[in-house]
């Protein structure tokens, strides 16, 4: 699969719809991946729950349009980030399936976290920082650390988390934002506010243009899917130069 490299630790973002829909479904991707890396490999996805926050993008398409009682209400109603049953939101039907393997480990950020399946998975999760989604204290500092892959299988560098941690890394002063969220305290839900770095994948897919024309960046097809296989340091380092390049902040 593109020079997956056995014994590799890989992050992966999926699409199964672009793939074509195999059959046996997510569970069958991740045994074929599992037969490439073998037992010596480690799978990692994102699981973002961005549902427990007012802050987030996802919450405020939810609520547009709602009258102040109703937002009252569904702020009410949201549940506590729980990391052994809050099911991800968006993150795709391959990311949910290793979430719930049996042997996952899952890192506790009420709003980015990873879970991993493999004989690193519990290095890679253990100790994500809750008020640092993705950068120096969190998975992803990890995977480069250790030269990790990041496989997009039928989906585009829009969803290449990684790339979120040159945001950290750019400038010695990102642009940072308040984020908001529900989280377990003393036994049942409460708000907690925190600041972190401002997240802007806007300009991921002219990141990734630049990327596509590195030949270490290598592409082919999976099923029916563009699929890419790039190097987690390679790509971050590509992309802090960028952004100092082109983002005033």
């Amino acid at each position: 699969m593109l020079g997956v490299r056995r014994g590799g630790d890989l992050l992966v973002h999926a699409s199964l719809r672009n793939l074509g829909r195999p059959e046996g479904g997510p569970a069958a991707v991740l045994a074929a991946l599992g037969d490439v890396l073998g037992p010596d490999g480690t799978v990692v996805v994102y699981t973002a729950t961005p549902d427990n926050s007012d802050t987030s993008r996802v919450h405020l398409r939810r609520v547009r349009g709602m009258s102040e009682g109703e937002r009252e209400r569904h702020l009410r109603s949201m549940p506590a980030f729980d990391p052994a049953r809050t099911p991800s939101s968006g993150m795709g039907a391959l990311a949910e399936h290793v979430r719930t393997s049996p042997g996952a480990r899952r890192s506790e950020h009420p709003q980015s976290s990873f879970a991993a399946l493999g004989p690193r998975a519990l290095h890679y999760v253990d100790g994500h920082a809750p008020d640092c989604h993705l950068g120096e204290s969190s998975p992803l500092a990890k995977l480069y650390k250790a030269e990790a892959h990041i496989l997009l299988l039928g989906v585009g560098y829009d969803s290449c988390t990684a790339l979120h941690l040159a945001e950290y890394r750019y400038t010695p002063d990102p642009p940072m934002r308040r984020y908001r969220c529900v989280v377990e305290r003393d036994g049942g839900p409460a708000w907690w506010s925190y600041e972190d770095v401002v997240l802007d994948d806007g300009d991921f897919p002219e990141v990734g243009a630049g990327l596509d024309r590195l030949p270490w960046v290598r592409r082919g097809r999976v099923g029916h899917a563009d699929t890419r296989l790039i190097p987690v340091d390679r790509a971050v380092d590509f992309a802090v130069a960028w952004f100092a390049a082109r983002r005033t902040r």
